[in-house]
């Protein structure tokens, strides 16, 4: 397994597929053609995202669906969630089509769960979690697809408070000890973050903050992602979960 702390890309433009191909995938995997590249930041896009009966009116650009997350988050921490988007017919609408307003790169732990802790239901986010949000191809592939291939204009880097990855990543960098496996390969990418400024805990907070903003930056850095952010497509944003008072807040 490469140990290389930059991820290695191979995705592909959509401009090197054939347009056959590229419709049997959207089609197998959506049910409908993906959204138009039209998506303006601050800005009401060409053509918004199809309503779906029975929904309430969903984000069609990034400050907006920013918004909605930061709603969703102060209703998850305040005890008054919604619970929204599970209606019977929301769920039947689902079975033909998705067009979901943000793309969240998130940790495995069990206690950040993106459609929870913003309050949102079925069809509203597309999730892709590893342990420490680490970058490898699978990753790169499922969040090229979101913003390629079904239009998503946030794209959203989720760390948190007490990521056990970070933690065994410094300590095993204090240490010199080799971690099991491939659990080794995850100490591997998150190594660059580490912040030797600090120490104890201090050392361990500092790195998550700087893992989110490491990530953020080889996300903006992709060719296809890089050039949605200009055309004013998309937004790229690092933000972090407070275990502690269930606030997400951004970082970058």
């Amino acid at each position: 397994m490469n140990s290389d702390p930059t991820p290695r890309r191979a995705v592909h433009s959509p401009r090197t597929t054939p347009p056959a191909r590229r419709s049997l995938l959207r089609a197998a995997l959506t049910g409908t053609a993906a959204l138009g590249t039209g998506l303006a930041i601050g800005a009401e896009p060409a053509a918004a995202a199809p309503h779906i009966a029975g929904q309430r009116k969903r984000p069609t650009n990034a400050e907006e669906a920013l918004r909605e997350l930061s709603a969703g988050n102060r209703r998850w921490r305040t005890f008054n969630q919604q619970h929204p988007d599970e209606s019977p017919t929301v769920r039947q609408t689902l079975t033909t089509s998705q067009h979901p307003f943000a793309l969240l790169l998130g940790c495995i732990d069990s206690r950040v769960s993106p459609e929870l802790i913003f309050d949102q239901g079925l069809g509203d986010l597309m999730t892709i979690r590893s342990a420490g949000q680490v970058l490898d191809e699978a990753v790169l592939g499922s969040l090229a697809y979101g913003v390629l291939e079904l239009g998503i204009p946030l794209l959203m880097v989720l760390g948190h408070q007490s990521c056990g990855a970070v933690k065994a990543t410094v300590q095993a960098d204090q240490s010199g000890a080799r971690l099991p496996a491939h659990i080794q390969y995850l100490a591997d990418q998150i190594t660059p973050a580490i912040d030797r400024g600090k120490e104890g805990d201090a050392r361990i907070d500092a790195t998550i903050d700087a893992n989110i903003r490491l990530i953020r930056s080889r996300l903006a850095a992709e060719p296809d992602l890089a050039a949605k952010v200009d055309s004013g497509a998309l937004a790229i944003v690092g933000a972090r979960y407070e275990l502690t008072t269930q606030r997400v807040h951004r970082v970058c």
